[in-house]
């Protein structure tokens, strides 16, 4: 038991013996480690202010770098604003100068104005008495003068201003009577030369009787075979044409008449196919005029298209085209109708060329303008006015539909190509050997218009000239004066208008002469 207690005491004891020595050793090693951090730190603060030495040395120098920059840019903008202040000084310097240069040159002229106004005052003031001295003698003057002619001043300038007037309107009425008178001639030269260089580039065709047609036959045999048993042949004939056949003595020739060239054209082309065939009865002749009458059709369109085709005129109307072959069938006093609507679509061609007008639309009026005459049935109203109906109903512009119903004046013209149409209208049917005119009208329309002329005063006898182209009335001088032979001459012209109808125009002209005879014996 005591040596168990010594081991354990000593076990105790070595314990504690070595708790104090690793206190010591802990105590000596903490107070090394405490040494070296105080030299660490006492660098490391060392390094730092070196450190912060060299910092704020270089932070010195970067602000005296910037100092100086600065510096020497605020020296720069002074040295500007004293450059630009001394300019301004300068041209201020120069203005002053300039302005007391014109100040002086002013003051100059003021000079020189106050001057001759003076001068000009002092020859105000002289002016002012000679006019007084001139007034002075002029109303001596007056005063003597009206002594002498026994007038006074206002009587002597109103006769004066009367006579200027009388003299100037003289004068006036000379120049505007030649100025007149020139401007005719000009205008007369001008459309002169126009209608005969139309006229004469166009080719015109003679009037012909066409009434009637004449078929010829072989032999006057073929003339039982067409009248048939007891007629009834040629009464079937005439009943499916509408046309008189007259069968006379006449020798191989058989007579059609028919106021409508068609039928009369279907008549003979049937009466050919059935004499050349040699089959004549009635239901033939029915059958061979029906396919007649559909081939005149065929034939009147393909002449309409070949017509158009050769004015150059496209885009019309099929309806118009077919009244257009029809017009091949038709006569108006003789003068047939394609042709003449042909002739004045060339006509109305070339004369707006030369007036500068739409040549093309000229051609189409021109063409169209007798449509009118080819009705399909009966109609009240004037071809003119039917034709331009028709014309509006099938499209046409406005300007030509326009020129078709005022070629014969039912309408107002509105365009220029209307009286272009007209003219060339009359061109073609007045024109000698055009139209078959019948000797009794041509001679009463002579009559008439002498006969409206003895109607006025002052006529002492009127001659009817020129195929009534013009009217020369022969005037008593002492009843007439040559004011009023003028006037004369536009009212017998005016009521020859409004009462007359005649082809073309008609120029009245009024002649007026004074005779002194005496007989020296």
């Amino acid at each position: 038991m005591d040596s168990t207690l010594m081991i354990i005491i000593g076990c105790i004891i070595g314990l504690a013996i070595g708790f104090v020595i690793a206190k010591f050793l802990e105590k000596k090693s903490a107070s090394g480690i405490l040494g070296n951090a105080k030299k660490e730190v006492s660098s490391i603060l060392k390094d730092a202010k070196s450190e912060a030495e060299a910092i704020k040395k270089d932070k010195i120098l970067q602000a005296k770098e910037k100092f100086l920059e600065l510096k020497a840019e605020h020296e720069q903008v002074i040295l500007g604003r004293d450059k630009k202040i001394s300019e301004a000084e300068k041209r201020i310097r120069d203005k002053e100068s300039q302005v007391s240069s014109e100040l002086a040159k002013a003051k100059k002229v003021n000079d020189e104005v106050e001057t001759k106004i003076s001068d000009y005052n002092n020859r105000i003031d002289y002016l002012d008495k000679k006019q007084q001295e001139i007034d002075r003698l002029h109303k001596s003057q007056v005063e003597q003068l009206e002594v002498i002619s026994g007038l006074s001043a206002e009587e002597a300038k109103s006769q004066l201003v009367d006579n200027l007037k009388a003299e100037a309107k003289s004068n006036a009425m000379s120049h505007i009577q030649d100025t007149i008178e020139e401007a005719k001639l000009t205008a007369q030269q001008e459309a002169k030369k126009i209608i005969i260089n139309t006229i004469q580039r166009v080719g015109t065709e003679e009037a012909v009787e066409n009434c009637v047609s004449v078929f010829n036959i072989e032999s006057d045999d073929v003339k039982g075979r067409i009248i048939g048993r007891e007629g009834r042949n040629i009464r079937a004939l005439e009943a499916a044409t509408g046309v008189e056949i007259i069968v006379d003595d006449t020798p191989e020739a058989i007579i059609l008449s028919c106021f409508d060239p068609v039928r009369r054209e279907i008549a003979r082309l049937a009466l050919h196919k059935l004499v050349t065939d040699g089959r004549i009865h009635p239901a033939r002749i029915e059958e061979v005029v029906a396919k007649t009458a559909k081939q005149i059709e065929d034939e009147i369109i393909e002449v309409g298209k070949r017509t158009v085709i050769d004015l150059g005129i496209h885009g019309l109307h099929p309806e118009l085209i077919k009244i257009v072959g029809r017009m091949k069938y038709r006569s108006s006093y003789g003068q047939n109708l394609l042709q003449h609507s042909r002739e004045v679509a060339k006509l109305c061609g070339i004369m707006a060329a030369e007036l500068g007008l739409n040549v093309k639309i000229a051609k189409r009026a021109g063409l169209l303008h007798d449509i009118g005459k080819v009705p399909d049935a009966e109609s009240d109203l004037p071809h003119a006015l039917l034709g331009m109906q028709w014309a509006e109903k099938y499209g046409e512009k406005e300007e030509v539909c326009n020129a078709i119903g005022a070629h014969h004046d039912e309408i107002e013209m509105k365009f220029l190509l209307s009286p272009v149409i007209q003219v060339c209208d009359a061109i073609s049917g007045a024109r000698p050997g055009a139209r078959r005119q019948v000797l009794d009208s041509y001679i009463q329309r002579l009559k008439d218009l002498e006969e409206i002329a003895y109607g006025f005063g002052g006529v002492k006898s009127a001659y009817a000239i020129q195929a009534g182209r013009e009217l020369r009335v022969i005037v008593e001088s002492e009843k007439v004066s040559d004011e009023m032979a003028a006037t004369l001459s536009f009212e017998i012209s005016h009521k020859i208008q409004t009462e007359m109808t005649y082809p073309g125009q008609v120029k009245i002209t009024v002649i007026r002469e004074t005779r002194a005879v005496n007989i020296a014996k």
